[in-house]
């Protein structure tokens, strides 16, 4: 993958091109984000990775949703001639919207994930930060038809925290996987947040289980369709 520098004139790139959207104004997520697009994303991608500017850091309630949510409507609508876009949030924030405004596909971490899952369980745990999270995961997962294969567990731990690499912070994860297996029976993990970005390959080793990262299954699936796009 190549990045994209806000310098560089997108339009006069070949090959296939990528807007990467952290709804959320933490840059050190948004480092996370583009580290792993850098990472699994091909080389002949190129990738622009941002996050709003007055953006809340963490969107934890409502009131930060309303805040966030047409800031990073701006930014699709400033870069309209790329050729997929990933909404890097594991929530459907500016991704209807997007979809009407934009001539390419604005792709859904919480599709991707779903898609992804389900090639490898019939039950799975969406371990998410904040508790505030669970109810909409949860009447998410009930419109695309997921519920009661679909468990959703909080960490306890805000965005912001979650990208830090402490150990309290893993600690605190792994228990939340470790309830969702005992108790719900899980046979996946899909983690649903900014924050978890690139704990999948650690916890699927640690628990034994497949462990899905939403934004690495939106990249793929952006750029599959990017790809499509651009022939």
């Amino acid at each position: 993958m190549r990045s994209l520098d806000s310098a560089e004139q997108p339009a006069t790139q070949a090959g296939c091109r990528l807007l990467v959207v952290n709804p959320n104004g933490n840059p050190a997520v948004t480092e996370l984000v583009r580290g792993t697009a850098e990472r699994i994303l091909s080389p002949g991608t190129i990738a622009k990775v941002v996050n709003p500017r007055g953006s809340p850091l963490s969107i934890e309630t409502a009131d930060e949703r309303r805040k966030a949510e047409p800031l990073a409507l701006d930014l699709l609508a400033a870069h309209p001639d790329f050729d997929a876009y990933v909404m890097a949030c594991f929530d459907d924030i500016a991704v209807e919207t997007g979809r009407r405004l934009l001539n390419a596909s604005v792709v859904d971490t919480v599709v991707a994930a779903i898609a992804a899952v389900r090639l490898v369980a019939e039950r799975f745990a969406v371990i998410t930060t904040v508790e505030n999270a669970v109810p909409g995961i949860n009447a998410r997962m009930a419109t695309l038809g997921m519920a009661g294969r679909c468990f959703v567990h909080a960490a306890g731990v805000s965005v912001a925290a979650a990208a830090d690499a402490s150990t309290a912070v893993a600690d605190r994860i792994d228990e939340a996987i470790h309830i969702a297996r005992c108790r719900d029976g899980v046979e996946a993990i899909v983690l649903g947040s900014g924050g978890l970005i690139g704990r999948a390959p650690q916890l699927a080793f640690r628990h034994g289980l497949p462990v899905i990262d939403a934004i690495e299954a939106a990249l793929v699936l952006a750029e599959s369709m990017a790809l499509q796009r651009s022939r």
